[in-house]
């Protein structure tokens, strides 16, 4: 019996003990968060232009064969100079959906049809636009490529992380320590994403042919890299 009770006595020691050692253990002394971050302008690169038409009738199958022939001739024209990477192609939403009288019942049927152009050939994508003309330019958006992001996220973030270095010795230095480690730290980037704009142009008419171009003007867009996390001093 007596030795039922000594086997759980340690038992319960051995189990309480690691709980009442981590309770004594006092707070760590020296540890100081910190931030820094860098930025850089950078021209936007990509450029992503979404034609579109509506049709509308009293038949839908005819409804759709217009948006059908619209999308086909603005796909075909777009096809003859697309390129990978540079200018890419690919249709958008299609939708056909009835309209309905006041009384009720179906009053006849409307539907929309997209084409998308994104690329970083912008002045090939610009001229493309004068020579659709089955659809009109509802949206035109500029941003960055994943290439380059990637290249410019790459040097800002070295930017960052050597301010936080820099941060962290001075830091140091002046609570009087003589060194330092990094306990822990997160690395974020934030990059512009893709704006849409107004279309700069008038919607063409249907059945006119038109040699008008896009004016293309990409402008900067910023990109940043935050860095933080702790350090502990030594």
């Amino acid at each position: 019996m007596k030795k039922s009770l000594l086997r759980s006595s340690l038992l319960l020691a051995a189990i309480a003990g690691p709980a009442f050692a981590q309770a004594d253990t006092p707070p760590p002394q020296g540890v100081v968060a910190l931030s820094a971050s860098a930025s850089v302008d950078v021209t936007k690169d990509l450029l992503n232009v979404t034609f579109s038409t509506t049709r509308e009738g009293a038949d839908a199958a005819a409804v759709q064969s217009q948006l059908k022939q619209a999308l086909d001739a603005a796909l075909a024209e777009a096809k003859k100079v697309a390129k990978p990477g540079q200018l890419e192609v690919q249709t958008g939403n299609f939708s056909l959906y009835p309209r309905y009288a006041p009384k009720g019942g179906i009053s006849g049927w409307q539907g929309s049809a997209e084409l998308i152009v994104e690329g970083r050939d912008m002045p090939a994508i610009g001229a493309l636009t004068g020579r659709i003309t089955t659809l009109s330019i509802a949206r035109v958006g500029y941003g960055l490529s994943r290439e380059l992001r990637e290249k410019v996220e790459g040097d800002v973030a070295a930017q960052a992380i050597a301010r936080f270095r820099a941060k962290a010795a001075d830091y140091t230095k002046q609570f009087g320590y003589g060194s330092y480690t990094v306990r822990e730290v997160n690395v974020n980037a934030d990059s512009p994403v893709m704006l849409a704009t107004a279309p700069t142009l008038r919607a063409k008419a249907m059945s006119a042919p038109s040699d008008e171009s896009l004016p293309v003007e990409a402008g900067k867009g910023t990109v940043t890299v935050n860095v933080n996390g702790t350090v502990q001093m030594k």
